[in-house]
């Protein structure tokens, strides 16, 4: 059953779980082509890093937001409890990390007179999208997550033919070097990731936190976002810091 196929709620608002990163962008983005009504972005701000999130530039999704052009919710480090941090259990701690959003689903349900569904980035993820699912039939409503075991060089094909334009903001895997940092994934940085996965496992699509992204501009996007930056290298790691963004 394809995406077209399913009886998706149009009778009700949705919200898109939204981090302004190429997963997140393009369960947006499929949503909005399948016509479901999405009257909100939700971007949730984990403080350091985080067992249920996409974690880096998260700052950046208002500009994406201005620039899709659907009103943006904030839920931010204090909204999470004091000791998240200290749980050692990953599940625990996952659920724990999901409340706030939850509470922030609840809250947008009153406001807008319903909820009909929230759209997800998740790929191969068992232990995010189980969570996700979980929320979504408590609140009532269903999940859209068009990236879910989709094989990742059909989409990563999809991303960049749809006209995505990607950045690589955060890298943490074996094999991709400081060189990474602010590049674009088109179909060149596509087939040497391709090369780093048969020589080191990387994942073409950087599940788990191998690589992360921000999505500067797509066809669901009246504006370019125009990002000046730094680079923080940290011997096997880094990430890029932002110094200026702004829509084109």
């Amino acid at each position: 059953m394809t995406d077209h196929d399913y009886e998706w709620d149009r009778g009700g608002p949705w919200v898109s779980l939204f981090s302004g990163g190429k997963d997140s962008s393009w369960a947006l983005y499929r949503a909005l082509s399948l016509d479901l009504p999405v009257e909100r972005l939700l971007t949730v701000h984990p403080r350091g890093e985080s067992f249920m999130y996409h974690t880096p530039a998260t700052h950046l999704a208002t500009l994406a937001a201005e620039s899709v052009g659907i009103d943006l919710v904030d839920v931010h480090p204090e909204d999470f409890e004091a000791d998240a941090e200290r749980d050692t259990d990953s599940g625990e701690r996952g659920d724990r990390e999901l409340e706030p959003m939850e509470r922030a689903l609840e809250s947008l349900r009153d406001e807008l007179g319903g909820l009909a569904g929230v759209t997800a980035g998740a790929i191969e993820s068992e232990y995010q999208t189980s969570r996700i699912r979980a929320m979504a039939d408590r609140l009532g409503c269903q999940l859209f997550a068009p990236l879910w075991q989709r094989s990742p060089r059909e989409l990563a094909e999809e991303m960049l033919d749809a006209g995505f334009e990607i950045r690589i903001v955060q890298v943490a895997a074996y094999g991709l070097d400081e060189s990474w940092l602010g590049r674009t994934l088109d179909h060149e940085a596509l087939a040497e990731l391709e090369e780093l996965h048969d020589e080191y496992g990387v994942h073409l699509l950087g599940e788990g936190g191998e690589f992360e992204t921000f999505v500067v501009d797509g066809p669901h996007m009246d504006r370019r976002i125009a990002l000046e930056y730094e680079t923080v290298w940290e011997g096997d790691r880094g990430h890029v810091e932002v110094t200026d963004a702004s829509l084109e």
